[in-house]
């Protein structure tokens, strides 16, 4: 990730959130207690899946991966946004910048690809019950997992190849407090009309047609539970709408972001921090919370582990 030649800015310089001090120790204090609720919440589910035979099925197998990718996505942005606010002067070198939109679409991409596997999986499970174990086979579910990885990585490479040709040679300001893609191709000394009509078809307009693909799915996956009776199609209906609501959670703000003009709006900070601050944390939430079998699961580990720590502590 080498400088251009055209490039004679070797940092980029983030907007403080406010100018006031015992605000930003305050915004510190909540955003820290949020991210180590995003760390734990989202290892617990990693833990607990792992730990527990009886979550060893394709649908918690995804959940447990979308765990991981939830936690590399949240730390792509969110420690360096920590020691900004504890800092007077809030600054990222050129390189730093290149390799956080690299790791930032690596992980939203691959989570875009991987929301699409779990509704799939859905659509198997409630489709084709009898079928089902004979169609997601141990392999089937690995090589989905690493297909989604692998495409987070493709489509993040692609980004960084539109990028480093642009030259920057100042102001070096960035309206926000990470980089991405449209704050730093505003940035540029150069036209970038053409690229930014690129870059809004391959990230906003795919973006805004896979999200009403997989809304289309779970529609009619949800359609299909109507002749299903019983426990089963309440167990069903629970987790599915649980994934309607992450889904929502991921694209809209992405759809907000890429899917428009490279300009600055005033619900552009707020979006931000809810992407990649807040929707990290809630996932684990909205997962368990309608989930008996993973609530369960947690208590089982818990009894398990509790007779570990008072021989431990014995």
């Amino acid at each position: 990730m080498g400088q251009s030649n055209h490039t004679n800015v070797r940092e980029f310089v983030f907007l403080e959130l406010t100018h006031f001090r015992e605000l930003e120790l305050f915004l510190f204090v909540i955003f820290l207690a949020v991210y180590v609720t995003t760390v734990l919440g989202n290892a617990l589910i990693v833990v607990t899946i792992t730990w527990e035979s009886h979550l060893h099925t394709p649908m918690y197998f995804l959940l447990r991966n979308k765990s991981i990718l939830d936690i590399v996505f949240s730390s792509v942005t969110v420690p360096k946004f920590l020691v900004d606010l504890l800092s007077e002067r809030k600054a990222i070198s050129y390189n730093g910048c290149m390799a956080q939109i690299f790791f930032f679409h690596f992980a939203g991409g691959a989570d875009i690809f991987f929301l699409s596997v779990m509704a799939w999986d859905r659509y198997l499970a409630i489709s084709k019950p009898l079928h089902y174990v004979a169609i997601m086979r141990r392999e089937v579910w690995v090589g989905l997992v690493v297909a989604s990885w692998v495409a987070g990585a493709l489509h993040s490479t692609v980004q960084i190849i539109l990028m480093l040709p642009l030259p920057f040679c100042g102001p070096s300001t960035l309206d926000a407090f990470y980089c991405d893609v449209p704050q730093v191709v505003r940035l540029a000394c150069t036209d970038t009309f053409a690229l930014e009509l690129l870059l809004i078809s391959n990230n906003g307009l795919v973006t805004l047609l896979w999200f009403l693909l997989l809304l289309g799915s779970y529609t009619v996956t949800l359609v299909m539970l109507r002749s299903h009776a019983g426990e089963g199609r309440s167990k069903a209906l629970s987790t599915c709408t649980s994934h309607v609501l992450v889904v929502t959670l991921h694209f809209v703000p992405c759809v907000y972001v890429y899917c428009r003009p490279f300009t600055t709006l005033p619900m552009d900070t707020a979006v931000s921090i809810n992407n990649t601050v807040i929707t990290p944390m809630l996932n684990p939430v909205i997962y368990t919370l309608r989930n008996q079998e993973m609530k369960a699961a947690m208590k089982r580990l818990q009894r398990r582990l509790g007779p570990f720590e008072s021989n431990k502590l014995g």
